[in-house]
């Protein structure tokens, strides 16, 4: 059952944007601090190596279920409390984490710090409805930019804090800032109306469905997972190229090259705008094309360190960029399902990030670099004809006026066809014919003005 529809909120300010980066940062970065400390928790809690890389994984899977359960929540709760809450359990599972005892508690703990670590998940769309029609893409890739600090400064910060006082600390400190940011977010979130109601077996079951209704939800998804994939193959394989002939770099020297990474915040900062612009398309193709030219760099970057580093830079502006940008086409969707829309988008990543991963040990181990620099190739040119192909029709954005609200929101500036203006006149007409009815007549009020393409 629909809300009513409220009026639209205040932009988001500087101070509240930056708070959400920061916090959606913070909540990513909860799934990576046991990365590089493997092996050290597995000499301190007396434990096999293979049994301590299943840390990861527990952390990973429990991330999963909690952005297909919990994340489709923030179109029926108060965000106000529900990210709080969330924010809070999370600090309850890095306690446990800091104070278990067996690698049996600390792969339980990390298994529930994946379930409840959804905050950023939630605090994206939630940007998407706070922000104006022409902010909204700046705003909502300020705070994809503070998830990828997240997930960039977190493997660092981490080996940083566990070689000066213990790998616990690192969890400790963790726990501590979740419960910080939970009070400052508490404050700061101004109340909102949940956008729809419906029971909870419906909401899970309507993230399918509010996919299925969009195709150009579907023709983006395709592009977003598809992004994920090549990110993932190139920073796996990666690792093996810099510890490997001709390079033998540590793993602490490894580490610093996702510093070069965070270029691609600076993409994000800066990329909403396109978007704002009314460039989304344009922009989209502009960066599969540089990610396509950076895959070519890679593969000449076997044995110099200055081409890798400008391959990681290449390939992290131009994969985050239209990350953003399909972020940000599919909160244009909907105003009542932006965080299943996010669950969907989510999933997708996720899935095509854990093939890529799984593609990079194959390729490394039957071709090394040149394989996998070759399918990076395939998968940009696999991207560059889904996008030539739906440019002009299925990654259109289309939107249906709502009921008793003209057709003047921001679709001009996403999509700059023709058809806009026609479609306009459609609508204009439409609403001319209603008010020319004769008294005691009726119009169904589900009645709107066809799709703008």
């Amino acid at each position: 059952m629909a809300v009513p529809r409220m009026p639209p909120p205040s932009e988001m300010s500087r101070r509240l944007t930056f708070l959400f980066a920061l916090a959606a940062g913070v909540a990513v970065a909860n799934l990576y601090w046991a990365q590089p400390l493997l092996n050290v928790i597995a000499g301190d809690l007396r434990a096999a190596t293979a049994t301590a890389g299943w840390l990861v994984t527990a952390t990973q899977v429990g991330y999963a279920v909690g952005v297909l359960r919990l994340v489709p929540l923030g179109d029926v709760l108060d965000r106000r409390r529900f990210i709080p809450v969330m924010l809070l359990t999370s600090a309850a599972a890095l306690l446990l984490c800091a104070l278990a005892p067996s690698i049996g508690v600390l792969l339980f703990a990390l298994g529930v710090l994946g379930v409840t670590t959804i905050a950023g998940q939630v605090l994206t769309p939630l940007a998407g409805d706070l922000a104006g029609d022409a902010h909204r893409g700046r705003i909502v890739g300020v705070v994809g930019s503070g998830t990828l600090t997240g997930i960039l400064a977190s493997r660092t910060i981490s080996g940083l804090v566990a070689g000066a006082v213990g790998w616990r600390a690192i969890f400790a400190l963790a726990a501590v800032v979740a419960v910080l940011l939970a009070v400052l977010l508490y404050r700061a979130i101004p109340p909102l109306a949940p956008r729809t109601r419906m029971p909870y077996p419906q909401l899970i079951a309507s993230v399918g469905a509010v996919v299925m209704r969009e195709r150009a939800a579907r023709w983006t998804l395709v592009l977003a997972a598809t992004g994920f994939a090549a990110f993932s193959l190139f920073w796996t394989a990666l690792t093996f190229l810099l510890g490997g002939p001709p390079f033998r770099y540590p793993v602490a020297v490894i580490g610093l090259f996702g510093l070069a990474g965070l270029a691609g915040v600076l993409s994000g900062l800066h990329g909403g705008r396109l978007h704002d612009r009314g460039w989304s398309l344009p922009a989209t193709g502009a960066a599969w094309v540089l990610a396509l030219g950076a895959f070519v760099v890679a593969a000449f970057a076997g044995r110099s360190v200055a081409l890798v580093i400008i391959a990681i830079i290449m390939i992290d502006v131009t994969l985050q960029t239209q990350a953003l940008l399909n972020r940000a086409r599919l909160f244009a969707l909907s105003h009542e399902a932006r965080s299943r829309l996010n669950t969907a988008l989510a999933t997708g990543n996720f899935i095509g990030a854990a093939l890529g991963s799984a593609a990079a040990t194959t390729l490394w181990f039957a071709g090394g670099w040149t394989a996998v620099t070759i399918t990076g190739t395939a998968l940009c040119c696999f991207a560059l004809t889904v996008w030539a192909l739906g440019r002009r029709g299925p990654l259109v954005i289309r939107f249906a006026v709502p009921d008793g609200a003209a057709p003047d929101r921001r679709e001009t500036s996403l999509n700059r066809t023709p058809s806009i203006r026609s479609a306009r006149s459609a609508a204009d007409r439409i609403r001319r014919s209603r008010s020319a009815k004769p008294a005691g007549c009726s119009t169904s009020p589900r009645n709107s003005a066809p799709p703008i393409h």
